[in-house]
């Protein structure tokens, strides 16, 4: 460790007692108790407002909650009145501990209630119920969202408007501000949290963003695999670094997926499928439908889902004299077995599989049109995503849980480009060229854990984990019927490390979290695409020791403070290096952050829902993945960054049916090293990073009306960001607002709906970016979708 880096610790750790000081000092009294009162909803739900309403620790592991149905609670004078209501008849009892609060659990003699059919994401919304205390399923501690010691977004239904095809990550970045990405098309996006963007090209570095689908990693370098969101519980943001709980590549956070589970008690169905028409465009469509069934009831049942989508081309080739050239196509399977053998264990196999078949690059370029551009040939992209995973978990009546976590990923794209040389004007100064440039990724992965949760609010989490990543990288030119292999890379990645951390709550009202994760890892690579392990070259070991310590500090019933210091990195390895027939080794980098914010839960199916943060970052020795100015890839370490960001989320529900959100994010960073100090003083900023984002949606919800209507507005505002650091990468992008709309009509158990999206027709440029070997031209941008309508329909049995 540098000098340096040591002096940017030693602030770092003076801004979080500053913040934690500041917190204890600005807590007020809790407000005084009134009689209870609940809606009707599920108990599991019931039991989270009551919990926040009473201050009172209210726990259960028991996950057929969820299936139960309770009635409304009005004027109920105590905690143990409204247990003794909701508990009516339900087959579950409250159990007084002797540590101070209850737990929830099965009467030996009473049967517990037959659940009803499982939900897909893809059958109608259920009617409105109100925020359930939720259960924050990344921390691996089972903490609830308002004792969790950091910043967290759920964006599982903002990822699309209602009623519109399950997107992709890098669609959810356009509602989500806290959430950046680049727009190559889906599978070759990167996605940035906060602010934390490195690069963006793809290439061998380590993704600053973990994907997890369900307990077990879905990427490690490169983009984000771009999977389609269908038949999804949640989607978690958790604000980074992460080092402590998910190791090497978490600097930004890590994003969780987590698939609706196998229901083991009735047979569910549900389908979906729309048509979208494009101004002046191709038209597309979409179709998915899910199938969940018990195969020996209350023991053994397999989930499938499965969809298909078409999105239709809207850009003009002139020299090729084609129309909507960037047709893409999309398909997926998903199966998933569940075994519940009995006494609180649980086996989980799933599989997915995914392809994307892109028939043209999305990029236009401004000389020719908004829409339109010149190439001598087509530029496909192609992706296969293949992914396994086998969980065993084990729950005790104490509160421990054991989980042993295996995942296989299979990743692999195929790109071409038009490599022939043009001028500014686009005249051709060379015989026709293809590039081509294939990547084969393969990521195993074994993590094994135990944990506590206690009713007094403190918890624990330990384990271990193993991953091993093989990322092979092959190249070709072709010209006048020669077809050349250049320098490829082969990177091997192995890695293993043991966590902890531990949650006191060294009052009802306090709770400060603390933990470490040591890291031994090494990145070893050979120049060649056809690796040969005795001409591997030995790679740096990295040894780490990664921290925790953050507080909560809970004002109210619905209220809490938050600080938190965490620290991670990211391995090196060797990468194509700028010239033909070179490589070049890249260092380790590692990121410091320090926040501070606070978050307020909404009460009951009305009110005010906030959060709001400030963060630091101090990030050394920068990996970037960067492009010369003859198109050539390579990678270096840029130097380090400084970013400050500032983010708030509002969710307010006036009354029932009525939906408002604003979400933003400001952020400011600055750039040091050998290019940025090379450059303009104005070019010496982070890719990908706008200094402001902003969401805001208005919705509203008949709910007493037999068709169920509803309608909703939403506006996004994107700002200036740039393609990298330096004077050759400040391209500008972005600048932009768009506007959506949305309307839906129940009948029965199907749903109609109608989705406006790009109401404006806006032309605006996302993404600076489209083909590396023009891009010294700088005059390539990825324009919105023109103004189109989605008409769907959605049913579920």
């Amino acid at each position: 460790m540098t000098g340096g880096s040591g002096s940017w610790r030693s602030r770092a750790l003076a801004r979080l007692s500053l913040a934690l000081a500041l917190a204890l000092a600005a807590a007020p009294a809790l407000a005084q108790r009134s009689t209870i009162t609940l809606p009707a909803t599920t108990l599991d739900i019931a039991i989270g407002q009551l919990a926040r309403q009473t201050g009172a620790d209210i726990v259960s592991t028991d996950p057929g909650l969820r299936s139960i149905r309770t009635p409304s609670i009005r004027g109920a004078a105590d905690l143990e009145a409204a247990l003794r209501q909701l508990l009516r008849n339900t087959g579950y009892r409250a159990r007084r501990l002797a540590g101070g609060g209850y737990r929830i659990e099965r009467e030996s003699s009473v049967p517990a209630r037959k659940p009803p059919p499982a939900s897909a994401r893809i059958a109608p919304p259920p009617p409105l119920a109100p925020d359930p205390d939720i259960v924050v399923t990344a921390s691996k501690q089972r903490i609830t969202l308002l004792r969790y010691p950091g910043s967290l977004t759920q964006v599982a239904d903002r990822s699309a408007l209602p009623g519109t095809a399950a997107g992709t990550l890098s669609d959810a970045a356009h509602q989500v501000p806290i959430l950046q990405s680049t727009q190559l098309g889906a599978g070759r996006n990167k996605v940035f949290i906060r602010g934390i963007a490195d690069s963006s090209f793809n290439g061998s570095t380590q993704a600053p963003t973990s994907v997890y689908l369900d307990d077990v990693q879905l990427n490690y370098s490169g983009p984000e695999p771009g999977l389609r969101l269908y038949d999804m519980a949640s989607v978690e943001v958790l604000e980074g670094p992460q080092g402590t709980l998910y190791g090497s590549g978490a600097i930004g956070g890590v994003i969780r997926l987590t698939s609706n589970p196998v229901n083991l008690h009735a047979v569910a169905t549900a389908a979906t499928s729309g048509v979208t028409a494009t101004g002046g465009a191709e038209p597309g469509y979409d179709l998915a439908g899910m199938l969940n069934l018990p195969l020996l009831q209350d023991r053994v049942g397999v989930r499938l889902v499965g969809y298909h989508i078409r999105d239709g081309g809207y850009l003009r080739d002139d020299d090729r004299r084609i129309h909507d050239v960037n047709r893409s196509d999309t398909s997926g399977l998903r199966a998933a077995i569940r075994v519940a053998p009995g006494d609180g264990w649980q086996v989980e196999a799933s599989g997915a599989g995914q392809w994307i078949e892109a028939k043209d690059g999305q990029y236009a370029e401004r000389l020719e049109g908004l829409l339109v551009r010149r190439t001598l040939l087509a530029q496909p992209f192609d992706n296969r995503l293949l992914f396994g995973r086998l969980v065993v978990s084990k729950d005790w009546d104490s509160g421990l849980r054991f989980v042993s976590a295996s995942g296989i990923t299979g990743y692999d794209t195929r790109e071409t480009f038009d490599a022939t040389a043009r001028n500014a004007r686009g005249a051709v100064l060379s015989p026709r060229t293809i590039y081509r440039a294939n990547h084969d990724k393969q990521l195993l992965s074994q993590e094994a854990r135990l944990s506590r949760s206690l009713p007094n609010g403190n918890s624990w989490v330990a384990g271990f984990t193993l991953v091993s990543d093989r990322d092979v990288l092959t190249r070709s030119v072709a010209q006048a019927g020669r077809d050349i292999t250049i320098v490829g890379v082969t990177n091997v990645t192995n890695a293993a490390s043991g966590f902890g951390e531990a949650t006191f709550a060294l009052s009802p009202r306090l709770s400060v979290t603390a933990g470490g994760r040591y890291s031994s890892a090494r990145t070893d690579g050979d120049p060649s695409a056809q690796a040969r392990p005795s001409a591997f070259v030995k790679g740096r070991l990295t040894r780490r020791l990664d921290p925790t310590l953050a507080a909560s500090w809970r004002l109210a019933s619905d209220l809490a403070l938050f600080a938190r210091f965490q620290t991670g990195y990211r391995t090196g390895g060797l990468a194509v290096a700028p010239g033909i027939g070179r490589v070049a080794d890249y260092k380790s980098d590692a990121i410091t952050v320090v926040e501070t914010g606070i978050r307020k839960l909404r009460r009951g199916p009305t009110g005010l829902a906030a959060s709001g943060s400030v963060s630091a970052a101090w990030w050394e020795n920068v990996q970037a993945d960067l492009i010369t100015r003859l198109g050539q890839p390579y990678t270096a370490n840029i130097g380090s960054a400084k970013i400050v960001t500032l983010e708030g989320n509002l969710d307010w529900m006036p009354v029932p049916g009525l939906h408002a959100q604003a979400l933003f994010l400001f952020t400011d960073n600055h750039v040091e090293g050998p290019i940025a100090d090379l450059s303009k003083r104005n070019n010496r900023r982070l890719p990908e990073t706008p200094p402001f984002a902003a969401h805001a949606g208005l919705s509203y919800a008949w709910g007493a009306s037999r068709a169920q209507p509803r309608v909703g507005l939403s506006a996004d505002y994107t700002g200036r960001s740039v393609l990298g650091t330096g004077d050759f990468l400040d391209v500008s992008q972005g600048r932009y607002w768009t506007a959506d709309a949305f309307a839906a009509l129940r009948f029965g158990k199907a749903e109609l709906s109608v989705t406006l999206n790009n109401l404006a027709d806006r032309r605006a440029n996302q993404f600076a970016f489209g083909n590396p070997f023009s891009l010294g031209l700088r005059d390539q941008l990825t324009p919105l979708r023109p103004r189109n309508i989605r008409i769907g329909i959605t049913t579920g049995w």
